[in-house]
């Protein structure tokens, strides 16, 4: 792991940046509205770091910053289109820029990338993705440990939700208006 974004002692390999084909195989009750690539991130992979693809290259750091800044505070933004190039590893495309982010919280990075992946931006698609190789290992354990508090914060809230009696008899009774008692005709 790196410590930053202009530290790159060996070529990283940026595979996992590329953008995944839509699924277009899935059955029509999985089927959601938008078509979705996809793809599953674990705790060390999601991170506050972005790396975003498909800027045009006509100086629009500003807007993009401002378009970030709508989704939670953001501690950098840099463009790092010839350092990707130089790494060799990742193809850029044609006049577009590559952009890195920094948010100071993990969650506002999620909802950014939720919100701006794969949306127009002055005639570019943005491609946004996370950039966990660009943690050093004191965000790793920030992070991890962040993960830890919510997963006991759902652990006791969970614990204290009262469960439903499997008998049914042990079940309190409905409140409000009853149905009317049918009579049994013979």
């Amino acid at each position: 792991m790196s410590c930053g974004p202009d530290k790159s002692d060996n070529n990283p390999d940026l595979r996992h940046h590329i953008r995944f084909n839509y699924c277009r195989t899935r059955s029509l009750y999985r089927k959601s509205k938008k078509p979705t690539a996809v793809k599953v991130y674990s705790v060390a992979t999601e991170s506050r770091h972005l790396l975003i693809f498909g800027v045009p290259q006509i100086s629009l750091a500003k807007e993009l910053k401002d378009q970030l800044r709508r989704h939670g505070n953001i501690q950098l933004l840099q463009n790092v289109t010839a350092d990707i190039k130089a790494s060799g590893s990742f193809d850029v495309e044609a006049f577009t820029d590559v952009f890195y982010a920094k948010f100071e919280k993990l969650d506002k990075a999620r909802r950014a990338k939720k919100f701006l992946d794969a949306k127009n931006f002055y005639g570019g698609i943005l491609h946004i993705s996370y950039a966990p190789e660009r943690e050093s290992v004191e965000d790793l354990r920030q992070k991890l440990e962040q993960r830890k508090r919510e997963v006991e914060y759902r652990i006791q809230s969970n614990r204290s939700v009262p469960k439903r009696p499997a008998d049914p008899s042990q079940q309190r009774p409905l409140i409000g208006p009853m149905p009317p008692k049918r009579s049994k005709k013979i």
